[in-house]
C-alpha cells in the first residue's frame, strides 16, 4: 500500500496543506477497486490493492511528465453484483455506485479542481463509471480522465499470457505476488475450472461460468514480468494524460459562437 508519509495522498494532509496543494495540482486522482471474491488463492481486496499501488506508481512518476497529482483515498467498494453469491463480496447497487462517483467528483469541483483522473482496477466498475463521468462533465464542468489500467497493458498481457487470463488468473495473481506476495495462498493456486462458455448469453452471476471463482491458470503467474509491465504501463498512462491535458479547451456550443 501507499507509504503514509507520501504527501501527494490527500488523506495524509491537513485541510490547510490541502488548500495549498489544490492551488498547484493539475488534477485529483481517484483509485477505484472493489471488495469481491478472487477465487480461493487471492484475498477479497485484490482490486483495491491494485488500485492503490498502481495509482501510487502514477503519483510517484508524475513529476517526470511535469504533472502534479493529488491522490484521493482509494474507493475500495465498487459494483460487484455478479460476484455476490461468493461469501464476502460487498457491492453497491448500480445506481448507488454511480451516485458515489458523482458525489466525489462534485466535491473535487467544489474545491476548485478542474480535472479528475479515475484509475480503475475492476471491470465491473466500467459501465457505471461511464454514466458518472457523463454527469460530472456535463453537470459540474469537470474534465474527467479515465484509465482502466488493464486496457493500457492489454497488448503486452496477451503476448505473455494469451487471452484466457481473466478474473483472478495469471495477470491479477502476478500483480498481487509483486505487491503483496504474503497475501497469495500458494497451496490454493490451481488452474481454474470453467463451467460454461456462452456465445450469446451474458452471464448473470460469476458462479455460472467458474467453479473456484477465477478464470485462467494462476500457476502461470509471472511477478517479474509484471514488475517491468507496471513500469512501462505507468509511462504510457502518464504520456496519455500529459498529451490530453493541454488539448482541453472550452468550445462554445452551437448558437453561442
Amino acid at each position: 500500500m501507499a507509504d503514509p508519509a507520501d504527501t501527494y495522498w490527500l488523506e495524509n494532509l491537513t485541510w490547510e496543506e490541502t488548500e495549498n496543494a489544490l492551488q498547484t495540482a493539475d488534477m485529483a486522482v481517484l483509485p477505484c477497486g472493489s471488495t469481491e471474491q478472487h477465487s480461493t488463492h487471492l484475498p477479497l481486496s485484490v482490486d483495491s490493492i491494485r488500485a492503490e499501488n498502481l495509482t501510487n506508481e502514477i503519483l510517484e512518476r508524475a513529476a517526470e511528465y511535469d504533472l502534479e497529482l493529488l491522490g484521493l483515498p482509494t474507493l475500495s467498494y465498487g459494483y460487484s453484483e455478479h460476484h455476490i453469491d461468493f461469501p464476502g463480496t460487498l457491492t453497491f447497487s448500480y445506481e448507488t455506485y454511480i451516485q458515489m462517483i458523482v458525489e466525489l467528483g462534485r466535491c473535487v469541483a467544489h474545491h476548485g479542481m478542474s480535472n479528475l483522473l479515475i484509475v480503475n482496477c475492476h471491470g465491473g466498475n466500467k459501465e457505471p463509471h461511464k454514466l458518472a463521468i457523463d454527469r460530472l462533465q456535463r453537470e459540474y464542468d469537470l474534465n474527467v480522465f479515465y484509465v482502466h489500467w488493464t486496457d493500457f497493458a492489454r497488448e503486452q498481457l496477451e503476448e505473455r499470457f494469451g487471452t484466457e487470463w481473466g478474473h483472478a488468473g495469471e495477470y491479477e495473481t502476478s500483480q498481487i505476488e509483486h505487491y503483496c506476495p504474503e497475501q497469495v495462498r500458494d497451496g490454493k493456486k490451481t488452474p481454474q475450472t470453467r463451467r460454461e462458455e456462452f456465445e450469446a448469453h451474458p452471464f448473470s452471476y460469476f458462479h455460472e461460468i467458474t467453479k473456484e471463482g477465477g478464470l485462467g491458470d494462476p500457476t502461470e503467474s509471472d511477478p517479474e514480468f509484471m514488475e517491468q509491465l507496471i513500469d512501462e504501463t505507468t509511462d504510457a498512462i502518464l504520456e496519455a494524460i500529459s498529451a490530453d491535458l493541454p488539448s482541453l479547451t472550452v468550445n462554445p456550443a452551437p448558437g453561442n459562437q
